[in-house]
């Protein structure tokens, strides 16, 4: 049976999220959290088999925290709670140690998949999405456009933002982010952005 700890500072988004988790299958018990410091002081005293983590929060924030528990305990599962703006922060902590994320707004099957791909895939998860070290092999070789767009990206640009500052179409921003996409085995820009840490294209 899994235990599950969710951490948001906003109270009405922790009971939509612990709504959505009550009655899944195998969830067994439901904390929850409002800080990232409170997450820190106790995991090691109630060992969550599974932490949803808000992104931003004031104080600590989700990737700090992220980073702390990772680093401290490395066995530790967090999967990110995220808002569509939350791409670069999101990324950070995946490269920090966070083993996923899930759109606040997820339904309880899209939850219920997200868990029992983390529980069960081990350290990382396919795809490298969740992988927690540096991918394996050569690290692709990346156009100089390629490596701005992947900046702007990170700095949370979207693709009309990126092309603004490159002098570019959108089009051609678009373009040039599904070659990326393609040479680091991203399938959205979170994911991206993450590997591009963990490749050591961004610091």
């Amino acid at each position: 049976m899994t235990t599950v700890l969710v951490c948001d500072d906003a109270p009405l988004a922790r009971e939509a999220v612990r709504r959505a988790l009550a009655g899944l299958p195998g969830v067994e018990r439901i904390t929850a959290a409002g800080s990232g410091e409170e997450v820190i002081a106790r995991y090691p005293l109630e060992r969550p088999d599974l932490i949803l983590m808000d992104v931003r929060m004031p104080g600590i924030g989700g990737v700090e925290a992220t980073r702390r528990l990772v680093s401290a305990h490395p066995d530790a599962s967090i999967v990110m709670l995220t808002m569509g703006e939350d791409a670069d922060g999101v990324a950070r902590a995946v490269a920090g140690g966070a083993r996923g994320y899930i759109a606040k707004d997820a339904s309880r099957e899209e939850l219920a998949s997200t868990m029992t791909l983390v529980l069960s895939a081990g350290p990382d998860l396919p795809g490298q999405r969740g992988a927690r070290s540096r991918p394996g092999g050569q690290p692709p070789t990346l156009t100089e456009r390629e490596q701005q767009v992947l900046d702007g990206m990170s700095r949370g640009l979207s693709n009309a933002g990126i092309g603004r500052e490159l002098f570019l179409s959108e089009d051609t921003v678009k373009t040039h982010a599904r070659r990326l996409f393609r040479k680091v085995g991203a399938a959205d820009r979170a994911q991206a952005v993450a590997l591009g840490f963990r490749w050591g294209f961004l610091n």
